[in-house]
């Protein structure tokens, strides 16, 4: 479940996204400040909630996606019931979505002559299957994964997937992609030192002399 808030691109309006919509059309049911977003299928893939500041102050200051409280979702879901809508939002502990990885594998896609497949380590007991295109990718480095259910900073939302007929659970990412201050304008993925970071954390910059702290 992501939520995100951007009052300059579409105004006082809170979005929920709760499923991969994929390239579907979608349809709108909209019943007072709550409009409902349903492939035509049916599939609910999302809720937008109007004029969302009356009920939640604490987005005033928000730009981008935004992590609710127990008690916040409790209020959307009381929005929701008000307008006649009958599934609720289910309160998710919020995890971190983008994190620091390590590449423990990183082989050859057997179907591709630039994509490998990598097993990233995200976490103590969490190894993620990644296929990366990047060209500087390879085994032993320690890296950015943003994972399923990551919203960009461009908005972009990360799913699982799969590449050439490859499941893929999440994106290791370039430092343009993470719109880092002086990302190199060259294709290929942003490498940290092994030394300022370690597989699982949040990933939070370490500057050092004004740079962040990479691999040399």
């Amino acid at each position: 479940m992501i939520f995100s808030f951007n009052e300059r691109a579409f105004g006082n309006c809170l979005v929920t996204i709760l499923a991969n919509s994929g390239d579907e059309p979608l349809t709108y049911q909209r019943c007072g400040n709550v409009a409902s977003v349903c492939t035509p299928s049916g599939k609910l893939v999302g809720y937008n909630f109007f004029n969302i500041k009356n009920s939640l102050p604490s987005l005033k200051e928000a730009c981008g996606q935004v992590f609710l409280t127990e008690e916040e979702i409790e209020q959307l879901n009381a929005l929701l019931f008000d307008a006649g809508f009958t599934e609720l939002l289910d309160y998710e502990q919020s995890t971190p979505r983008i994190v620091v990885g390590f590449v423990e594998k990183c082989i050859e896609h057997p179907d591709s002559d630039h994509l490998h497949i990598t097993q990233t380590r995200i976490g103590n007991d969490c190894v993620a299957q990644i296929v990366c295109g990047a060209p500087n990718i390879k085994e032993g480095q320690t890296v950015v994964v943003a994972t399923p259910g990551s919203m960009m900073p461009d908005g972009t939302l990360i799913w699982e997937g799969s590449l050439r007929g490859i499941d893929s659970f999440g994106m290791i990412c370039s430092a343009r992609e993470l719109n880092l201050p002086n990302a190199s304008k060259e294709r290929g993925i942003l490498v940290l030192d092994g030394n300022d970071y370690t597989a699982g954390e949040v990933f939070a910059p370490v500057y050092k002399s004004n740079h962040i702290a990479l691999v040399k």
